[in-house]
Order: structure tokens, then C-alpha cells, then sequence
């Protein structure tokens, strides 16, 4: 599978960049500078240099071309208005029609608990960033892509447990961006897994078995139905 990461530069783009490829996939992205792209080249990983605030669908289109799926990671985190407007608003619409136009249907979208931070006081840029996810998350469902929208709930810099809680609704707590990156990868592995909204926060149960749990169309014996 050919995958191109958006925010590949960031933890949970480059964390995800390193399973894909451990799970022998090809994997690309965008980077902002020359030393980011050295370092990813390093691994394995096929970089574009380009700001991605600053360019239309027409110009990530072509970076697109023969990708089986495009995953969008980058994000403001509730910084200026500003930021999140070019990146978590403006980045995300130009990304869906990039896609389109190049012919990829596969697209994931990381984003955020609805409800996070809600037991603080926040502020306007704040509140405007959280806004701006759950418009996102809107265009992407309406989108005619094969799309599938993750919902971390607080990430976390401590090494990855291994098992999670996944499904369309969960208590918002706290995640490690390893775990993050793994239910990312296999979520992209499971070509069944999509149109769906799901939300992921620190459980008991292994990856591998909580993405099969909501496979759809599967048997109370684990088998898929046709």
C-alpha cells in the first residue's frame, strides 16, 4: 500500500510513518524543510519540501499521484486563530480535493474529542480550534471518499501499551502517540474499516483485536459474512 502523510514531520505522522513501513508499505509525505526531509529520507520515506498553508489543491494533487491512501495529521493544536485556520480548516478542504482530483479514495483524517479540555478555562483561539475540528469532521463524512475520521483522545509522549479503547463514543482520558500511530496502522490495513467516525483512549483491549471489533458485516464467530 502506498500511504502520504500530511504532518508526517510530527509525532504521531512520523510514529505512523515507521509501522506502515515495518508492515512493508511505501510511505511519502510533505515536509517544510530540507533537514526534515534528509531525516525521513533516512528511513525510507519519500518527502516533498512545501508549507502546507500555502498550497491549493491544484498544487497537492500531483504529489497524490498512484497514492492509495492520504492520511492528514497535521494540525495547529489550538494555537492562533490564524494557524488554525490555514491548517485545520483551509489544509483539510484542500487535502479532500486534492484526493479526489488525483484519484485517491482513501482518506483519513486525525482529529480531536469533541469534548477535550472542556473541565478548562479556554480561550477564544482555543474554542475557535475546537469549532474549526468538529466542521472538519463534518466536510470529510459528507466527502464521496472512502474516509475514516480518528478521534485521540489527550496525547501522550510514554511508550505505547499496546491496548486501547475503540469504538464510535468514548470517556475522554489520555492515549500515548505510539498507541495512536498502531491503531492508525491498522486501521489503514483494514480495508473494511470505513466511513466511520471513532474515538480511541487508553483500554484493555489489544490493538489488533479492537480494530477487528468493529469490522463490519462479521459474524459472533469472527468470520465475514458476504
Amino acid at each position: 500500500m502506498k500511504v502520504f502523510i500530511m504532518g508526517i514531520s510530527g509525532a504521531v505522522g512520523g510514529l505512523l510513518a515507521e509501522r506502515l513501513i515495518e508492515r512493508g508499505s511505501q510511505v511519502s509525505g510533505l515536509v517544510r524543510t530540507q533537514d526534515q526531509q534528509r531525516r525521513l529520507e533516512v528511513q525510507g520515506v519519500s518527502t516533498r519540501v512545501g508549507n502546507l498553508a500555502d498550497m491549493d489543491a491544484a498544487a497537492l494533487a500531483p504529489l497524490l499521484s498512484g497514492v492509495d491512501a492520504v492520511v492528514f495529521a497535521a494540525g495547529s493544536n489550538g494555537g492562533a486563530k490564524e494557524e488554525t485556520d490555514a491548517i485545520d480548516r483551509v489544509a483539510v478542504d484542500n487535502a479532500l480535493a486534492a484526493a479526489e482530483r488525483a484519484g485517491v479514495r482513501r482518506f483519513a483524517l486525525v482529529s480531536v474529542f469533541p469534548e477535550a479540555w472542556r473541565e478548562r478555562d479556554l480561550s477564544d483561539d482555543e474554542e475557535y480550534y475546537f469549532a474549526v475540528k468538529k466542521l472538519m469532521d463534518i466536510k470529510v463524512s459528507q466527502s464521496s471518499l472512502d474516509w475514516l475520521i480518528l478521534r485521540p483522545s489527550l496525547l501522550q509522549d510514554r511508550p505505547g501499551q499496546g491496548t486501547v479503547f475503540l469504538g464510535p463514543a468514548a470517556v475522554h482520558e489520555d492515549i500515548s502517540r505510539e498507541d495512536v500511530a498502531e491503531v492508525l496502522t491498522e486501521l489503514l490495513l483494514q480495508p473494511k474499516v470505513t466511513r466511520q467516525i471513532l474515538e480511541v483512549t487508553s483500554g484493555r483491549t489489544p490493538i489488533t483485536d479492537a480494530v477487528r471489533s468493529i469490522i463490519p458485516n462479521r459474524s459472533t464467530s469472527g468470520e465475514l459474512l458476504p
